[in-house]
């Protein structure tokens, strides 16, 4: 018997692992970080793994594992002070890996609450306001959105955002609508982002969405994301008081902050999701047999996880770096950018691989494969396309602005 055709008898518990990382940058990290990120991956495979195809096909939230989440006392990961743990935005990013591996949509509920919501107010809030609201958010009692896109305007909120708000005396009057509001359903506020009518900047406020004149309808018949609870929200003479304005956000250019930060881990997201997708699919390959062996063993099926290996450590090699730079002071809006750009078109391609691997039960939620493909369409286009951020990009290098 040939080497080739003894280990194509091996029993399940002696094929290696199906592990994603490859060139082990977990251990990058220090222990009392890794022992973080492992609390994290045990919470996400011991709890969010067996119910969240179920949720994800009802379009529903899993609001029982909201506890479990609190207790990771995660929230507001990087930030320092206001009950927030201090640490490196490099473990952020390995946090949104580990969760984004078995879930994109609880990852996205995750980075819109400590990303987009807390970091508004951590980046362009006074401090009374960070004081007053970062607290609470960082215990997970309050729950955040950040309402920066519209229905007719994606791409060009820097100019033309329609949203306005109107300042009379101490109140600010809002009008407008957002769409595709993750948290925004069931949250308790959102960061509402509209033109200023008297100067036509950008200003953030932190509305509460009980407040009067704030409604959210809840977005249907999505076919990506859809544990995410994402809403349509309409606001008709919103009341907002000045002491809830975020003090230090006063252009576009304090928005982009925030996007800034947060694209970097969207970058780190996807390399979650790919990762996913991967690690399922070889694990299906080693235990898949046809032709009286496992299709692990045969070249086309190792070429097509050889392939998804690549895109991953690749990947992955980019966010680490990035995270550092971040982490260093040193990352600016070209390099999120960069990052957030690649990685997201190589895991499209990642999973797209993981699904011709499996066959037709690629499409099958009860492989997982399929709820990778298509969350990864949505991570592919939100918090900036491949397109705008190759613009992005483009500026930086050449310094020439190609934005119209």
């Amino acid at each position: 018997m040939s080497p080739a055709d003894s280990s194509s008898r091996r029993p399940p518990s002696q094929l290696p692992e199906a592990d994603g990382d490859f060139y082990q940058f977990a251990k990058t990290l220090s222990d009392d970080d890794n022992a973080i990120r492992l609390k994290v991956r045990t919470f996400m495979e011991e709890q969010v793994q067996p119910i969240i195809s179920g949720f994800w096909e009802r379009d529903e939230f899993p609001f029982e594992l909201l506890p479990g989440f609190k207790a990771l006392a995660i929230a507001g990961l990087p930030y320092r002070g206001y009950g927030c743990a201090g640490r490196s935005t490099t473990l952020l990013g390995f946090v949104m890996m580990e969760m984004a591996r078995v879930d994109a949509s609880m990852s996205t509920f995750f980075g819109v609450h400590t990303g987009l919501a807390m970091g508004s107010i951590y980046l362009c809030g006074s401090e009374e306001q960070k004081q007053r609201w970062l607290p609470s958010m960082a215990a997970m009692e309050q729950i955040g959105s950040f309402a920066l896109t519209e229905p007719d305007v994606g791409s060009g909120t820097a100019g033309g955002l329609t949203t306005t708000a109107k300042r009379e005396g101490d109140t600010w009057i809002l009008n407008g609508q957002k769409k595709w509001i993750g948290n925004a359903t069931w949250g308790d506020l959102t960061i509402v982002w509209a033109r200023d009518v008297d100067d036509g900047q950008v200003k953030g406020f932190i509305v509460q969405n009980k407040s009067a004149g704030f409604h959210v309808e809840k977005i249907l018949h999505k076919m990506a994301l859809r544990v995410v609870q994402n809403g349509l929200i309409t606001l008709t003479d919103c009341r907002v008081s000045e002491s809830d304005r975020l003090q230090n956000a006063n252009t576009f250019k304090d928005t982009a902050r925030v996007l800034a930060m947060t694209r970097a881990g969207v970058a780190w997201e996807s390399v979650g999701c790919a990762r996913g997708a991967y690690e399922h699919a070889l694990r299906y390959a080693q235990r898949r047999m046809q032709f009286g062996r496992p299709i692990a063993g045969f070249q086309l099926v190792q070429d097509l996880l050889f392939r998804m290996l690549c895109n991953i450590t690749s990947s992955q090699a980019v966010c680490v770096r990035l995270s550092q730079m971040q982490d260093q002071g040193l990352m600016r809006d070209e390099h999120a950018s960069l990052a957030k750009g690649v990685c997201t078109v190589r895991m499209r391609e990642t999973v797209g691989l993981a699904r011709e691997l499996l066959g037709a039960n690629g499409i099958l939620l009860d492989q997982q494969v399929g709820r990778f493909v298509a969350d990864a369409e949505a991570l592919y286009s939100y918090e900036g396309t491949r397109e705008m951020n190759a613009l992005i990009v483009g500026r930086a290098i050449t310094g020439f602005s190609a934005f119209v």
